[in-house]
């Protein structure tokens, strides 16, 4: 798919066809579906889907944890020609209102997970949405049973071009406040067989993944999912990741690729009891979505006999830029790039930077993305008109081809794996009464990588309340993009410009 012709029909649900239909699909909630089986399911609801009058362009959202739920809706949207919208289960209701309003969304899925969430919408918000299709029992105008569309005639699978769009991934993007970025079967599919290029062969099918990565995240999505599907391997799907459970369920099923965040393996070198006897199984191991700490990745070689190979990527992307796997570990470092991809470190001239100086990085291939979502804006100030993704990530590439990241341009937050824009909390800050100006930036923290800090200035003669404005943003944000800590100023330290000086209050 690297060199995808543009007329050429494809479409990334296609990928179920080939594998045989007794080989085990997805292990979920304790039940294994094989590839047949899973086939028949997502053809059914291919016919629900039609049978509701989805058209193909018509944007679906997916209110799923990593379950079978997810998988067979996500897949089912793409054979129909329809768009996906993967959301955070876990988002409050007003922040799943903004992303759906703004990308338009016809229908909603909400697995077990997000019913609670997805309760909580303003239907009269969103006149577009016209169903909410649940997983378990629940009436209201609008409302579909997920069993109902499941049990219709299957339906096959529509053609997609190479460009036609298969999913919109929330992102902060490279600079703004979040918005949805575009990313085409072509894209996915070729990002699906870079990742798989790097193992040398194609994937195997006897491999089982373990996604406990977030499907809302691209990671988990393409990565994870994406290339399990396409190898006809299995993918063992984790809601909620708890150290133990997961070392239990990485025997049990005998896990042989193991991808996961900084904190998933922090966690695991923290436990002084655990062995290498329960990775025995890990043939490929790998972190991303943020830094992994140079000491836990030597304590999970020392003690579990485990190399991790890290990588960088972002949404724009597909995700994948750079991969280790398959090359020499080289410490700090994260990989070359994959196959059929272009990568530039460009100085602040606009020139290719020296072996060994710092530039940001620029990428050019058939796994970078179509645009943001009704922003032609935001599109052009992160893509030149050559087709170069500028990243806004700053790195160095040593003599053997090596990518060392050393800084971010934007002022991006990490927690956990996941983006915060620091805009997209100051916006939800500053609604608040009594509230002047607002700061976010990103402090240390042991547990996530970064936590989420802002500075506060009121307006004179207003007395604000750090829990008052923590809970005001749970209200309104996911959990994870929350300050964890409020500091009331007198004024924030700004530039001769009269921007904000955010190294400054680091």
């Amino acid at each position: 798919m690297m060199g995808c012709d543009p007329l050429v029909t494809v479409n990334l649900a296609s990928m179920l066809d080939p594998h045989p239909a007794d080989a085990t699909a997805l292990i979920s909630r304790g039940r294994t579906t094989d590839y047949g089986t899973l086939r028949e399911q997502v053809a059914g609801l291919r016919g629900g889907y039609v049978g509701l009058g989805i058209d193909p362009g018509d944007r679906v959202g997916i209110v799923c944890a990593n379950n079978w739920y997810f998988v067979v809706n996500y897949l089912a949207i793409l054979g129909v020609g329809a768009i996906a919208v993967p959301l955070n289960p876990l988002s409050p209701p007003k922040e799943l209102e903004r992303e759906l309003a703004a990308v338009g969304a016809r229908a909603l899925v909400a697995g077990p997970s997000g019913r609670g969430t997805v309760d909580g919408i303003d239907r009269s918000a969103l006149p577009v949405l016209e169903f909410v299709i649940f997983s378990e029992g629940f009436a209201g105008e609008g409302v579909v049973q997920l069993d109902d569309l499941l049990g219709t005639a299957p339906t096959p699978i529509v053609d997609r071009a190479d460009d036609d769009l298969a999913v919109l991934m929330f992102t902060s993007g490279t600079a703004g406040s979040p918005k949805a970025a575009m990313l085409s079967h072509g894209n996915l599919l070729a990002n699906i067989d870079q990742v798989l290029a790097l193992r040398g062969d194609g994937g195997d099918p006897a491999d089982v993944g373990f996604a406990v990565l977030p499907m809302f995240h691209i990671f988990g999505l393409n990565v994870v999912l994406g290339t399990s599907l396409r190898a006809g391997a299995s993918v063992l799907l984790v809601e909620r990741f708890d150290p133990m459970s997961a070392i239990e369920a990485i025997e049990k099923h005998g896990v042989t690729v193991l991808a996961g965040a900084p904190t998933m393996w922090a966690a695991w070198a923290a436990m002084p009891d655990l062995t290498a006897e329960s990775f025995r199984s890990v043939k490929v191991a790998t972190s991303g979505a943020a830094r992994l700490d140079t000491h836990v990745a030597e304590t999970v070689k020392a003690r579990f006999e485990i190399e991790i190979g890290e990588g960088y990527g972002l949404t724009e992307a597909s995700p994948v830029v750079t991969a280790s796997i398959g090359l020499p570990v080289r410490p700090g470092s994260v990989g070359a790039p994959v196959d059929g991809l272009e990568v530039r470190l460009v100085d602040l001239d606009g020139e290719d930077a020296l072996i060994g100086d710092p530039g940001e990085i620029w990428v050019k291939g058939p796994n970078v993305f179509q645009g943001y979502w009704n922003d032609a804006a935001a599109t052009r100030n992160c893509m030149n008109e050559d087709g170069w993704l500028r990243t806004g990530d700053i790195a160095l590439v040593d003599e053997e081809g090596f990518l060392y990241l050393v800084d971010r341009a934007k002022d991006l937050v990490i927690v956990s794996g996941f983006n915060v824009f620091p805009a997209e909390v100051e916006e939800v800050i500053l609604s608040m009464d009594g509230v002047r100006e607002c700061a976010i930036v990103g402090v240390p923290h042991p547990h996530t990588g970064e936590a989420v800090k802002a500075f506060v200035v009121g307006a004179e003669g207003v007395s604000l309340d750090e829990d008052a404005i923590i809970e005001y943003c749970a209200k309104q944000l996911a959990r994870y993009k929350c300050p964890q800590k409020v500091n009331f100023v007198d004024e924030l330290p700004v530039n001769v410009s009269g921007k904000v000086l955010r190294r400054a209050l680091r």
